[in-house]
């Protein structure tokens, strides 16, 4: 699970970024704002609004801000956004992934287009990377303080439907099937213990290391000037050495 700790803690940080930067809000919003329209508010019926609530209490979204989303969106007002995912190859053949909900594709396909461009990548059709990748459920739970009995933690997150458990430093992973994620979360927080994030994320099946200097700096000004981008949702990537 090495290589899927490295990936967990890279999302963690990313997480925490974005938090501080405040756009976590705006992001999930426009996600919801979709769901909504086109599952309708109620979460017992529309499976995805309700991942994508469970997703903004895991980023310390306020239910306020979740519930006058929905409500908007059930009023027909706002923006009408659509989710358009885009695949290519950074620096030295990183495969990444690009999630994006925007208003405004021409604008979204040009400045994607342009990131791959100028930081020496190039985006490709649809599907040429996403096989490289698997769909988990990811469960992060800090243990800074170690108080945590890791033996106990992964006894219960494994009785309530987990795969995989890894600890990493003074962080803990936990990987369930995506349809299996909010399950699990539930019972260890039924359990007592306090979640840093539990998202459905991709995994890369392996990483790769670069070697050049160049290579280096380009896919990471690629990486931060995607997740800078306002229509960008989420990046996904095989880089190894990137934190």
């Amino acid at each position: 699970m090495s290589g899927h700790s490295k990936w967990a803690n890279i999302k963690h940080k990313k997480e925490k970024t974005d938090a501080q930067k405040g756009k976590i809000f705006t992001k999930i919003g426009k996600e919801i704002t979709i769901a909504v329209k086109e599952g309708g508010g109620d979460p017992n019926n529309n499976a995805k609004l309700r991942d994508l609530i469970q997703k903004a209490k895991s980023n310390n979204v306020p239910n306020d801000n979740i519930e006058r989303t929905i409500k908007k969106a059930l009023g027909g007002t706002g923006e009408t956004y659509e989710e358009i995912v885009y695949e290519g190859y950074g620096p030295a053949g990183i495969a990444v992934i690009v999630e994006t909900t925007t208003d405004n594709r021409n604008r979204t396909a040009g400045n994607v287009r342009s990131y791959f461009s100028k930081y020496h990548g190039n985006l490709g059709q649809v599907g040429c990377v996403g096989y490289l990748f698997t769909d988990k459920g990811v469960i992060i739970i800090d243990n800074e303080d170690g108080d945590i009995d890791e033996d106990k933690l992964m006894e219960t997150a494994l009785e309530a439907g987990a795969e995989d458990f890894a600890a990493e430093g003074d962080v803990f992973e936990i990987y369930t099937e995506p349809d299996d994620l909010y399950a699990v979360q539930e019972a260890l927080e039924a359990a007592g213990y306090a979640l840093v994030s539990a998202q459905k994320d991709k995994i890369p099946q392996n990483y790769v290391t670069l070697d050049n200097e160049d290579d280096i700096k380009f896919m990471g000004l690629l990486i931060e000037h995607l997740e800078d981008d306002d229509d960008v949702m989420n990046v996904y990537h095989n880089w190894e050495n990137c934190d």
